[in-house]
């Protein structure tokens, strides 16, 4: 695939912030405003419980049968245990593997919530039953999922809501499920068709999430991805969700086109190889109040032609929108983000989230109409900031060219996508770049070809900007560039960070660990502050309160 690739610490207060139909992309542009987001605490329905909470036993010992028994409303609670789900473990339930569509708890009913009554204590987990410990980090103890049609381990994903719309996963903790041969390695995600090209799910809501590894066992056989969307639509959310040690990235967004509609809040994203990702990921998303440190690269959206389709990625708000935290027609927003310490050459890597540059706090890889205000980025060893184009060799979908989705083929590189149309705005940058290479610094800017719409920078307080005086040569957005403008050493460094090209010489960047550092949990993640918030009566939730 493409790159697609809790308590918060130290982040900046907030300051404020074509589907079937126009009702629809107006529903994701609000969703990622925060003025709606689906439900996820409607009284409505029957509750079916799991396992044993406070001396009453539920009804089910498994979460996948409660989810079988299950009807579109209902709520399903789980007490706290170590659950190994193995539903993805028969041969019926592989009919969609080539799209992801298979897991240790697969839901297709959709309007399902899923909630665990304890975040740490809830563990999906993808070790055998016979492991030695939750998450267990022992070769042994890996479960590496059904034989696919070539004999090859098809690898396992965690909780996957497949093509089923309104469903809400919350308040648990999701480890250990690996990739292989299959579409997998991803610990929850909201699947409306991988690799389809089109939108398949419609809503869905996140909160309380852990997603986590603690096992590598090498490039094809590791966690890939955290919290997960791809050809899924909003209106959306994702709410105090942590991700860590994934080859690819701590969380994505990808492959909705201008209709993602999310809103993601005080999100925690560390030791992997990208803390965010987001392939073709555009129209009204909002990043807020989050913290993106100890990764290689700490946050990157691209665009690709291949990988996760159709490009663009492109922020412009769904039909012809105009945001009201930006008051332009940039519905894609990042803010209010604390963005450090991603100079991490330790982490799981693999495929494009390798090509991530190493010590970098930001990157918009060929993103467009994307806004990037009101954060802090600080500490990163070559640059907090990047707008870099994304080179893509690969293959176009039948019927797709390079130019029709606003690229450039370039001899050698391949279908080359320029950052255009974004605005990077009253941000922070305190002591980046301290790996000391050219260029190295606060901010990056690399075009490729001319002809491309400008990006622009306003009220930035940096100290090494490359190439230099970007506020004052680029102070609006928009307008038609009459030529490239590599930033001098930038380019050169940019290719060389990311193994795009050779090094110039005398130029130092960490070397990459052969074997990755995998960490533990931090610990005191919050839980959701009252499980049986929204919930029906049940044994073990009356009047909207947990019963003693």
């Amino acid at each position: 695939m493409a790159i697609r690739g809790f308590e918060m610490r130290k982040v900046i207060a907030p300051r404020s912030l074509r589907a079937a139909s126009v009702a629809i992309m107006m529903a994701s542009a609000l969703a990622a405003c925060g003025t709606s987001q689906p439900s996820a605490s409607s009284k409505s329905g029957h509750v079916l419980l799991v396992g044993n909470f406070h001396g009453k036993q539920g009804q089910y010992q498994s979460i996948q049968a409660a989810v079988d028994a299950a009807k579109r409303g209902d709520w399903i609670l789980v007490a706290p245990g170590d659950y190994h789900e193995t539903a993805d473990l028969q041969a019926k339930s592989l009919k969609h593997a080539d799209m992801g569509g298979y897991a240790g708890v697969m839901i297709q009913t959709p309007g399902l919530h899923l909630r665990g009554m304890d975040r740490s204590g809830v563990i999906v987990d993808g070790t055998k039953a016979s492991a030695s410990e939750p998450c267990s980090s022992a070769p042994a103890d890996q479960q590496f999922g059904a034989k696919g049609s070539d004999g090859k381990a098809l690898g396992r994903n965690g909780v996957v809501a497949w093509m089923a719309n309104e469903v809400s996963i919350e308040n648990l903790t999701v480890c250990n499920f690996l990739s292989g041969s299959g579409e997998s390695g991803n610990e929850v995600w909201w699947n409306g068709g991988a690799t389809s090209g089109k939108i398949g799910l419609t809503g869905y809501h996140g909160a309380y999430l852990t997603t986590t590894s603690s096992y590598y066992g090498g490039d094809g056989v590791a966690a890939t991805y955290g919290v997960f969307s791809s050809n899924a639509q909003g209106p959306a959310t994702w709410s105090n969700v942590y991700g860590s040690n994934f080859n690819d990235s701590g969380m994505y967004v990808g492959a909705c086109m201008r209709l993602c509609g999310i809103t993601i809040d005080h999100a925690w994203m560390e030791y992997s190889a990208l803390g965010y990702s987001g392939t073709n990921s555009g129209g009204a998303i909002v990043i807020k109040n989050s913290e993106f440190d100890n990764n290689q690269d700490g946050f990157d959206t691209n665009t690709q032609i291949a990988g996760d389709p159709p490009a663009p990625q492109d922020g412009r708000c769904p039909g012809n929108g105009t945001s009201p935290i930006t008051h332009t027609h940039s519905c894609w927003v990042f803010m209010n983000n604390y963005v450090h310490d991603n100079n991490n050459n330790n982490t799981p890597r693999a495929g494009n989230a390798a090509a991530g540059p190493l010590g970098t706090g930001m990157t918009v890889a060929g993103g467009r109409n994307d806004t990037i205000m009101n954060n802090r980025f600080e500490n990163n060893n070559s640059w907090g900031f990047l707008f870099v184009p994304f080179p893509d060799s690969d293959t176009p979908p039948k019927g797709v060219t390079c130019e029709g989705t606003g690229g450039k083929n370039v001899d050698g590189l391949g279908c080359i996508f320029d950052p255009q149309g974004n605005a990077l705005i009253n941000n922070h940058f305190k002591n980046n770049g301290s790996f000391g290479n050219p260029s190295n610094g606060d901010i990056g800017q690399v075009i490729f070809n001319a002809g491309q719409r400008s990006n622009c920078f306003s009220n930035n307080h940096t100290t090494k900007e490359a190439p230099a005086n970007l506020e004052a040569t680029f102070p609006q957005c928009g307008k038609l560039l009459n030529a490239a403008n590599t930033g001098g050493d930038l380019l050169g460094q940019v290719l060389c960070d990311s193994g795009f090209g050779d090094c110039p010489a005398g130029s130092k960047y960490p070397a990459y660990a052969s074997t990755p550092t995998m960490h533990p949990l931090p610990k005191h993640l919050a839980s959701m502050p009252n499980p049986c918030k929204g919930v029906p009566d049940n044994a073990w939730c009356k009047a909207g309160k947990v019963i003693a």
